[in-house]
């Protein structure tokens, strides 16, 4: 059955605009002539996207029916591209509560369709038995397909394109332990699909007709085990074969700090990626093809979308990252910024140093920093500290960087989140380690005049409670050698690359 063939523009409300999937869907829609308007709680964090001054954001928040209402106004397609991350107290209310205000405003107001990507579901496994990341995803699918509006409600399994969580965890494993001793759930049987092809669904899904209200389960032409996963991996990232060695014993619980020990994807991301990964997802149709044709190659193998993905990371493309979505804490914490820091204390350590190179190379030292750059002092403290931020459920060190030279107000940098920027003058990173209590970590680039720079650099942060003053004054004997280090070695750097015979970039921190 064919769908609604018209070209007029549709007006789409991507939800989850600061994620993997819908940052990439946003200019996938503005492509097909689509208006685009964005849902997020801070439009702020949309802003430097190559996209924003092409869509409408505004601001507001899925669990917030109020906030909802307006976002939806005149709204032809809207997209739900949110959920919860990790498994934590409280999140399968949460997820629930938020579809059903969704739902409740998309029918108010009138809107057309609801397209929602959520996770492929196992033959034969009733929802009670399956893990809650998967159980919360049917859930939600059946709250949105209950909702009176015609939705579709896309069923994918691993998606395999650069920067996704999955594809990471695939690439870590394979890339890094040659021989490896396994979860029993590198044998089950899935089916991954390119995340081009998941985003070309859900484009075409936009024009489906009224009547077109259920499920759709989409994946790519090859079913694997996990196992052949990662073998094919190392064909095609031109790695040895890989020897691996499946054992019982791994429960998810401890296959996620396994998976949280070898790859940047931190053990509470891991976990529910685990859990579906005990079992067999397969498509048990292709009805989707009645209404977005497959082209030719089309849907991509499994090779394929691996050599893109790998493509992507060489060239620097990698446009949303798994991290993206990934902020802790809540929009009412405080900002340095904040008079009299909201009645509470305020522990800075500053730095400053007069600098002999120009405000712009000073900035590319200070926009290049972290990922495969390091931090510009005492690199073992650095390590130490994202392993110890590893073992108690943190992200660590290893996320790295979306781009190797720039940076975005949202990106994640190591165990940071670029919260502000302001280019060639400040830099404010946001901490998302383990800490008690929120801190940042700003560097500002100055001129002084006579085309020489100033650098100066805040560390900050909020105690809360005992513990976090105590943590402060325990860790501040070290702030000479790590903090001092770095605005030291951040201006040696720009300096270095300015002088005769040095290209810029030349100097390793």
């Amino acid at each position: 059955m064919a769908g609604d063939h018209t070209h007029a523009p549709l007006n789409c409300l991507v939800t989850g605009a600061t994620g993997y999937i819908g940052g990439r869907l946003v200019p996938e829609l503005l492509a097909a002539g689509h208006r685009v308007r964005c849902l997020a709680r801070t439009p702020a964090k949309l802003r430097d996207q190559p996209w924003a001054g092409e869509v409408e954001s505004v601001r507001g928040d899925v669990t917030d029916a109020a906030s909802l209402a307006p976002a939806m106004a005149g709204i032809d397609v809207a997209y739900y591209l949110v959920h919860a991350l990790t498994t934590g107290a409280g999140f399968e209310e949460t997820d629930r509560r938020a579809a059903a205000a969704f739902a409740e405003q998309a029918r108010a107001a009138g809107v057309g369709r609801i397209v929602y990507l959520g996770g492929l579901t196992p033959e034969g496994v009733s929802e009670q038995e399956l893990s809650p990341h998967l159980r919360s995803r049917a859930e939600v699918g059946r709250i949105l397909l209950e909702s009176g509006v015609p939705t579709t409600a896309l069923r994918a399994a691993v998606i395999i394109g650069s920067g996704s969580a999955s594809f990471e965890m695939l690439r870590y494993l394979t890339e890094r332990l040659p021989v490896m001793v396994t979860p029993s759930w590198v044998s089950t049987r899935i089916q991954p699909i390119a995340v081009r092809d998941v985003l070309r669904y859900l484009v075409g899904s936009a024009r489906m007709p009224r009547d077109v209200n259920r499920t759709f389960d989409i994946g790519g032409p090859d079913v694997l085990t996990y196992r052949d996963m990662m073998q094919r991996y190392a064909e095609v990232a031109e790695l040895p074969h890989r020897l691996i060695l499946p054992v019982p014993m791994l429960s998810p619980g401890l296959s996620s700090h396994w998976v949280g020990l070898i790859t940047p994807v931190p053990a509470s991301i891991a976990r529910p990626l685990a859990e579906s990964l005990r079992y067999e997802v397969v498509c048990r149709e292709h009805d989707i093809a009645g209404y977005v044709p497959d082209g030719a190659g089309q849907p991509f193998s499994f090779e394929t979308a691996l050599r893109l993905a790998l493509q992507r990371i060489r060239e620097a493309r990698v446009t949303t990252r798994w991290s993206s979505a990934s902020v802790p804490g809540v929009p009412s914490d405080p900002l340095p910024t904040d008079p009299d820091w909201a009645g509470g204390s305020l522990y800075t350590d500053v730095r400053e140093r007069a600098v002999d190179a120009s405000p712009e190379a000073l900035w590319r030292v200070v926009e290049g920093i972290g990922g495969e750059h390091g931090w510009y002092s005492f690199p073992l403290a650095w390590a130490v500290r994202g392993w110890l931020d590893r073992l108690v459920g943190g992200v660590g060190l290893r996320r790295g960087r979306r781009d190797t030279d720039r940076l975005r107000v949202g990106d994640s940098l190591d165990f940071w989140r670029v919260e502000e920027i302001e280019p060639g003058h400040l830099l404010r990173l946001r901490a998302e380690m383990r800490l008690p209590g929120p801190a940042w970590l700003e560097m500002y680039v100055e001129p002084d005049g006579e085309g020489r720079s100033r650098y100066r650099q805040r560390a900050l942060f909020h105690p809360r409670g005992l513990f976090g003053h105590a943590y402060w004054w325990s860790v501040s004997p070290f702030h000479a050698l790590v903090f001092g280090g770095m605005a030291r070695n951040i201006a040696r750097a720009a300096e270095t690359r300015t002088s005769p015979g040095r290209a810029v970039g030349a100097v390793s921190p």
